[in-house]
């Protein structure tokens, strides 16, 4: 018998659209930043193409960033915000319509995380919205789904993870025997065997029963 799932806890960066979409956008003032200080080990298309894909204080600490250029990086992008329409992965609607309730659930600096989610017009396709800003509070992903789980007295069996990271939300999910799927759609270099992977969100429908509950 499939598991029945009646929430679905969603990453927003990779997984409901493509960061590369907004091209050189957000990376623009913080890359020019980077280059002209050298204080850093690695190309300047090394760490944009990380960007895309890490946290920003990840990607700084990856290559060694020193605390001046952290630091001012920092002050960029706790205040940028995304002005241009965002426009979702083409199947989104085949997730948006799965007959279960939705929580997004997303790492980021609060403004730009925000800005992302208007400009992506995906407002009223959640029950909620968490964005975890590392500049704020020192919360992972774990400690947000535990959170939910008890808000909502859900049990791990009734939730299912979907995400681009095998070491973010999808371990998360797995720590608390959440059943996760890891969406690749921009060919993620190397995922664990033991991960259930899809590249499209028609894959998820015969994977699970849905149940609509009350909020």
């Amino acid at each position: 018998m499939l598991p029945i799932k009646k929430y679905i806890f969603v990453d927003l960066d990779n997984t409901v659209y493509p960061v590369k979409s907004m091209g050189d956008q957000l990376f623009a003032p913080i890359l020019s930043l980077i280059k002209n200080s050298g204080k850093h080990d690695a190309t300047i298309d090394s760490i944009k193409r990380m960007l895309t894909r890490k946290p920003f204080q990840y990607v700084a600490q990856h290559f060694n960033f020193d605390d001046v250029l952290t630091t001012e990086c920092l002050g960029i992008l706790q205040n940028l915000t995304i002005s241009e329409t965002l426009k979702p992965f083409d199947d989104y609607v085949v997730l948006k319509n799965i007959p279960c309730k939705k929580i997004l659930v997303t790492a980021g600096f609060t403004i730009l995380q925000q800005s992302k989610i208007q400009q992506l017009g995906i407002e009223n396709d959640f029950e909620a919205f968490y964005i975890i800003d590392h500049t704020k509070a020192h919360v992972t992903k774990k400690d947000i789904f535990e959170t939910i789980l008890q808000q909502k007295k859900l049990l791990p069996h009734e939730v299912l993870v979907i995400g681009d990271d095998a070491n973010s939300e999808i371990a998360a999910a797995q720590a608390l025997g959440i059943d996760a799927v890891l969406i690749n759609k921009i060919e993620a270099n190397f995922i664990p065997p033991q991960i259930t992977t899809v590249q499209y969100f028609e894959e998820l429908l015969p994977m699970f029963h849905w149940q609509l509950v009350d909020a």
